[in-house]
């Protein structure tokens, strides 16, 4: 496994969240999501719950509120989705203020608004306490398959190259006077773009017979073994678990 990337989500810290094994993150995470998907909608007072267990977490992690909110911006199509379902949903209708609304689309945006948002602010918490690579170790850990494991390797790995072979075509575009004002310019990005995928598959070539002429043979050298306690697999359950209490009083109320 390749060096690490840092990324934007990524927020540096010496916590005792950030000190816990990717797996073990990447396990608990997925448990929490699969828990809070699995809460009946009409448990309101069970999504503020999780609401407020995912900001211990994010207090133990020492993640400030105005980062974790700023990238919760990503979700805005969603919300944008949620806030038509009670207009074009069919079914029952009700007045609010005056707007003739969906149950049925009440109850939907509702669903999408509440799961969508606690997933996502799971997903960024565990972005901004576990560097990529790391999270690649704990997809290996975890037995993802290996190729899928490569694949996002080197996702990750050339993406920042690419951005700046696009930066330099975009440099050079406009060097030469071309500036993109309407239909009539679309030709010339389509054969940048063209160009760039040529240029990037070109590339991918060159490395691919780089790793063979290395040995490469379909699998990656493990650098780092990464284990977890009992302690921190313990540490890193906390939250799923103290969730699934509270999904299971949501369906016994």
């Amino acid at each position: 496994m390749g060096a690490g990337h840092a990324h934007k989500l990524y927020r540096h810290g010496h916590s005792p969240v950030h000190g816990l094994p990717p797996h073990t993150k990447l396990a608990a995470v997925f448990a929490f999501v699969v828990v809070v998907v699995s809460t009946p909608r009409e448990a309101m007072w069970a999504f503020g719950l999780y609401a407020v267990l995912l900001g211990a977490v994010a207090c133990v992690a020492r993640v400030p509120a105005g980062f974790l909110l700023r990238r919760l911006l990503i979700e805005v199509p969603f919300v944008a989705f949620a806030v038509l379902m009670p207009f074009v949903a069919e079914g029952e209708r009700v007045d609010v203020l005056g707007l003739s609304l969906s149950v049925n689309g009440l109850w939907g945006a509702w669903n999408v608004l509440a799961k969508g948002t606690l997933g996502v602010a799971a997903s960024v918490l565990l972005a901004a306490t576990t560097e990529l690579r790391e999270l690649l170790l704990g997809l290996q850990r975890l037995k993802l398959p290996p190729l899928l494991v490569q694949i996002a390797s080197f996702m990750i790995r050339y993406g920042d190259v690419i951005t700046d072979e696009m930066r330099r075509m975009r440099i050079a575009r406009e060097s030469r006077g071309f500036e993109a004002k309407g239909v009539k310019h679309w030709g010339v990005l389509a054969k940048s773009a063209g160009a760039l995928f040529i240029r990037s598959y070109e590339r991918g070539e060159r490395v691919h017979l780089a790793m063979v002429s290395r040995g490469y043979a379909g699998s990656m050298p493990v650098i780092d073994e990464v284990t977890a306690s009992r302690a921190q697999w313990s540490y890193a359950l906390a939250l799923p678990c103290a969730a699934l209490l509270v999904c299971l009083l949501g369906w016994t109320l």
